[in-house]
């Protein structure tokens, strides 16, 4: 049997779509113009189709589909690497965009990039044979950094992530100097707060609250053992700052 599935993906207009598949190293295998817009790109094994829609919204679009991978973080650094090669920057915000690479609580590495026509591709790797969410970690702190991943990646939504976060680094603030009433973060959890909250923010928009949280992140003191941990968290930040 020799099945395949490929997405047919839509877009106001081909060329800035593949402009940026041509930038992730993909090549145009088939364009034509009429009857109507409609393109291939093709990278190794990986096949995905375009189609033309005059009066399409791409900042509005609900089109998605995954890339399985068995070395996600080769990817993602290939991806940007392509990104910042064609742009001059790794773009982290609006159209076209790269997301950060993340371990996900159901067993998945995965980074989601947004090309210019909106459609948001997962890139994924196995991690292991469950694929169902974990329960919230103990600790109030990191169950907040866990929900807030949730928002601002499973769920797209920036908005309930930054608020999540707020609640925790607010605490954090008050508590500063003083006997705390709950738990303080550590410097890891929060360097990962600081980063989430600037990267949502540079979502919404909101480029004072982006600065502030990305500089207070480049300030937080780690040992060798924390920075080997929070390596991806660290990227994000590199990346976050040259955006």
């Amino acid at each position: 049997m020799g099945e395949q599935t490929i997405p047919v993906l839509p877009c106001r207009t081909l060329e800035p779509v593949l402009d940026f598949y041509n930038a992730l190293g993909f090549d145009v295998t088939f364009r034509q113009s009429s009857p109507n817009p409609y393109a291939v790109v093709s990278r190794g094994a990986v096949q995905l189709h375009f189609f033309g829609m005059r009066r399409y919204e791409p900042a509005a679009s609900y089109s998605t589909c995954v890339l399985r991978t068995d070395d996600v973080d080769a990817l993602h650094e290939a991806f940007r690497a392509g990104l910042k090669a064609a742009y001059g920057r790794v773009p982290t915000r609006g159209l076209p965009r790269l997301g950060a690479l993340r371990t996900a609580s159901h067993g998945v590495r995965q980074f989601l990039m947004t090309d210019p026509g909106g459609n948001c591709v997962r890139v994924a790797q196995d991690l292991g044979r469950d694929q169902h969410h974990r329960l919230a970690p103990p600790g109030a702190v990191a169950r907040a950094l866990h929900q807030a991943a949730l928002f601002a990646d499973s769920r797209e939504d920036p908005a309930a992530a930054a608020r999540v976060l707020d609640r925790v680094l607010d605490r954090a603030r008050d508590a500063a100097g003083t006997e705390p009433a709950a738990p303080r973060p550590t410097p890891l959890e929060l360097l990962r707060l600081l980063v989430l909250r600037g990267d949502v923010a540079r979502r919404l928009g909101d480029e004072r609250t982006a600065t502030e949280a990305l500089t207070r992140a480049r300030a937080v003191a780690l040992d060798d053992a924390g920075r080997h941990e929070a390596r991806d968290d660290l990227r994000r930040l590199r990346e976050l700052e040259e955006d």
